[in-house]
């Protein structure tokens, strides 16, 4: 007995590390270990024991919560954001009850298959892109601007292509080559650089000043509208017509009238000029000094005369009975 007793040998206990807690008065308070806190229960049923009055001396102590004006701060602080929150769902509602939104889309906008459809006026503030701008089916389209109105294309790099300006007195376009046609695809006017093409059957020209041309103008036909004059005059220089085969000069109800200030020449190089006509008027001619009264001749012949012509190319009237000569031929022919 002695030997096992003896053989024990007791061991002090381990110590232990303690948080020592103070209380009001400055009394050291022992409640727990650091390392395996034991919990104190209450088992007296009811009575009072040293761990109760040590844990409702610590619970006094250590309040755990939100007391005082931080509460009231909180408090202001949710309120406030409850309040952001309500007027920010009024203004959103305010914005969309404004706006119309739908489910269709906003207003007179409507989302459609494959774009956007306006109903209305529409105000663009900036740019507007779109590869397609179309009308309603049956609704013409209308594009104002308090300015001017510009349209341009360009190319893969950002090069101007082609530019149309609507300024406030003028129209420009800037393009490579113009065409105009009709609703069947005809060209009734083409324009490039260095040709102009006019397709259409008849060129009008309503202006009372009629047609300015500063060069030359090739036609098949010069034609004047019905009841109405074709003039062709050159007012300070030469007038030429100049034809592959053939000029032909027809007036079918009227006059064919031809002046000039210094010279009118007729030539044909090839062939013979022809005046087809019932009468030809040659007025103003000279006439050269009547023969000697001594020839014979009768009141019948005095208003007849034959037409001669100078070296030079002049024209003149001689008496019809005798050669066809003037005795003052240097006077008639220069």
């Amino acid at each position: 007995m002695e030997s096992s007793s003896l053989g024990r040998v007791r061991q002090p206990p381990a110590p232990r590390n303690h948080i020592v807690y103070t209380d009001q008065k400055g009394r050291k308070i022992p409640y727990a270990d650091k390392i395996t806190p034991e919990p104190i229960l209450n088992n007296n049923g009811g009575r009072d024991t040293k761990a109760d009055s040590i844990r409702n001396s610590y619970n006094s102590q250590f309040k755990v919560g939100i007391y005082g004006w931080r509460k009231k701060c909180l408090y202001i602080l949710v309120m406030a954001l409850m309040m952001m929150m309500i007027v920010n769902l009024a203004l959103t509602l305010w914005v969309l009850k404004v706006l119309d939104f739908n489910s269709e889309g906003m207003g007179q906008l409507r989302i459609v298959p494959g774009g956007l459809q306006l109903l209305g006026q529409t105000l663009v503030l900036d740019s507007l892109y779109a590869s397609s701008i179309k009308s309603r089916r049956g609704q013409p389209i209308s594009i104002e601007s308090s300015r001017n109105f510009s349209v341009t294309t360009r190319d893969g790099l950002g090069l101007v292509q082609s530019r149309l300006f609507l300024g406030h007195d003028r129209l420009e376009m800037s393009v490579g080559e113009l065409e105009v046609r009709d609703a069947r695809g005809a060209l009734l006017l083409g324009a490039r650089r260095g040709a102009l093409t006019v397709g259409a059957d008849n060129v009008v020209v309503a202006s009372p000043a009629g047609a300015v041309f500063r060069t030359a103008v090739q036609t098949s036909m010069v034609k004047a509208p019905p009841s109405k004059q074709l003039m062709l005059e050159s007012p300070t220089r030469s007038l030429e017509v100049h034809a592959a085969q053939s000029v032909s000069l027809e007036s079918r109800a009227g006059d064919i009238t031809a002046s000039c200030l210094t010279t009118f020449r007729l030539r044909s190089v090839a062939g013979a000029i022809r005046l087809d006509a019932s009468s030809i008027y040659m007025p103003k001619l000279k006439s050269a000094l009547p023969l000697p009264p001594s020839a014979p001749h009768g009141p019948h012949h005095q208003n007849i005369y034959q037409l001669c012509a100078c070296a030079n190319g002049k024209l003149f009237l001689a008496p019809s009975h005798g050669v066809c000569a003037a005795r003052e031929e240097s006077l008639i022919c220069r």
